[in-house]
């Protein structure tokens, strides 16, 4: 099989189009890229739609935890307590369970022990965590001076926040708010490996990482593929993220403008 044709036949096999069957033996290299390739769409989907959703969320966390009302305090803090303080693999099979009985139920839980929802929530509620308490931190951080200035101006309540709180928070967060998204994109190759299950074996890029691996009994082929997938997906994401960057930042003189720095997170 030529290089063209295992690209029409399993460019898009993760996603159900093309060749069902897997290949057996004589792996090429242009399969492995492929295939796993054909796997990073999972990654993305599950990355994109988790940091979309779960963006607002963690705005309203941090709000929640830096409340000086306790009803609002509380529950947030609760939250971030319980999806910092679980294993995402945790998360995942406690969710999968949960929905896989509440099916049996009710017929409407069906589409939730598929992937592609009932892992994007919990992905969304586990970087929502994360993400208010980047945020609340910013909260935290925030001059008194820029506060003062906006009494000064007469700014308060909602006005306040849109034009003074919230573009500050998000300018004081936001280079760990990157950290914090690339980070989750990483944890998205966890979603087949624990609780939600690949059906018809069309699973993302780790899980044909790890298809090759077991076939072949080496490693060191489909393993490094995959390394060099999410580092292309990595620089991707500090691209986009440095241009909102600059753009939260335009106001500043070039010397107070806070430069972005890589620090990968090796235990979350």
């Amino acid at each position: 099989m030529s290089c063209a044709e295992t690209i029409a036949d399993y460019a898009f096999r993760s996603l159900g189009y093309g060749e069902r069957l897997l290949p057996r033996s004589d792996f090429t290299l242009c399969q492995h890229f492929v295939l796993i390739g054909s796997g990073l769409f999972w990654n993305v989907y599950f990355g994109i739609m988790a940091l979309c959703s779960g963006f607002f969320l963690a705005i309203v966390v941090a709000l929640g935890k830096a409340s000086a009302n306790p009803w609002l305090r509380k529950p947030a803090e609760w939250f971030i307590l319980l999806f910092r303080g679980t294993p995402f693999f945790i998360q995942c099979f406690f969710a999968y369970f949960a929905f896989l009985s509440l099916k049996s139920q009710y017929a409407f839980f069906d589409a939730f022990t598929s992937a592609w929802l009932g892992a994007v929530i919990v992905l969304f509620l586990n970087t929502s965590a994360y993400s208010g308490e980047i945020f609340y931190g910013a909260l935290r951080s925030i001059p008194k001076g820029d506060i003062e200035a906006a009494d000064a101006y007469g700014l308060s309540g909602w006005h306040r926040f849109r034009r003074i709180t919230f573009p500050t928070m998000l300018r004081l967060g936001w280079p760990a708010y990157t950290n914090e998204a690339i980070f989750l994109f990483h944890t998205t190759t966890l979603v087949f490996f624990s609780g939600f299950p690949a059906r018809q074996q069309a699973g993302d890029a780790l899980y044909y990482a790890s298809y090759f691996a077991d076939k072949t009994f080496n490693p060191f082929i489909p393993y490094p593929i995959l390394a060099f997938y999410f580092i292309l997906l990595t620089l991707c994401i500090i691209g986009v993220y440095t241009v909102i960057g600059r753009r939260l930042n335009r106001h500043l003189p070039q010397e107070r403008r806070a430069k972005f720095k890589l620090r990968p997170q090796l235990i979350r």
